[in-house]
């Protein structure tokens, strides 16, 4: 069977329909699943009829059926659960028997670890823990991809291609989900954070504020660009701007010199603890 034809008789409950819910299920969507092969819940009725006039996806509402999670999921090959961390250990309990035995359950909550969602999963429920990342809700986005002990090749392989129709998938032991929470959960924030400093600065020297702020973004976007596309590593790409004596040598001394990598490198450590706390939090 192809993974075309696999895709097309895969079945999907999506439970809670936010902004990362919504950029994912885009993107499977995108990827070839088809929109009548998909479930999704909201907690409102007004959200469940914008959801699926927007999606094209059958939605049914907490409040019209109060067993809508149990309800979508009875059928599921893949459940991909969009629910808050401090709420996903309570939401897998309450339905964790109406889940098919074989049905794939998807995590995309920060910290909850495989361990705390399988205590309230039947015992051998294939569970993946996925680190997706903002770039998804434009098609440029990174998701961790953790698969656990039951999860079978050929349902690790569905999961992947599920979601690579919203950017880069890269497997990983559920160990490392700290370290691509640092390095891409949290990362576009980084780079947010820079291109504000770029622009307010900017300002300063004279530019108008909108201009700078249009050059900030139009920079982060080309070299993100240039690395995604390009042969050449960050480094290399940075070298070959920095002409001896020349403006770009001189600001990056300035950033080497005020120990921008400690500072990136500590605050990457903080995120990662931080995943790592969290699991310690929601437990079962």
């Amino acid at each position: 069977m192809s993974s075309t034809d696999t895709l097309a008789t895969t079945r999907l409950a999506v439970l809670g329909l936010g902004n990362m819910n919504g950029a994912i299920l885009t993107g499977m969507l995108a990827a070839g699943l088809p929109a009548d092969n998909v479930v999704a819940t909201t907690r409102s009725a007004d959200s469940a009829a914008a959801k699926a006039d927007k999606y094209g996806v059958r939605v049914i509402s907490n409040e019209q059926d109060p067993q809508a999670n149990r309800t979508a999921v009875a059928e599921a090959d893949v459940v991909l659960v969009g629910v808050k961390p401090k709420d996903i250990v309570a939401a897998l309990r309450e339905l964790s028997d109406a889940l098919p035995a074989d049905a794939v359950v998807v995590s995309v909550a920060a910290g909850v670890t495989a361990k705390t969602l399988g205590s309230v999963l039947r015992a051998g429920q294939p569970l993946v823990r996925t680190m997706p990342n903002t770039p998804l809700t434009v098609g440029s986005g990174v998701v961790g991809m953790a698969p656990g002990e039951h999860v079978s090749t050929e349902q690790a392989d569905l999961i992947e291609q599920l979601f690579s129709g919203s950017g880069l998938v890269v497997r990983v032991e559920e160990s490392l989900l700290p370290a691509v929470v640092a390095t891409a959960g949290s990362a576009p924030a980084y780079l947010f954070l820079f291109a504000e400093a770029i622009a307010k600065h900017a300002e300063q020297l004279g530019l108008p504020r909108a201009d700078a702020e249009r050059m900030a973004a139009a920079t982060v976007k080309g070299a993100g660009l240039m690395l995604e596309q390009g042969d050449q590593t960050a480094e290399q790409l940075r070298t070959n701007v920095m002409s001896p004596g020349g403006t770009t040598a001189k600001a990056i001394e300035s950033f080497q010199a005020d120990g921008l990598e400690d500072i990136v490198a500590r605050a990457m450590d903080a995120a990662a603890a931080r995943d790592r706390e969290m699991g310690e939090e929601f437990t079962a």
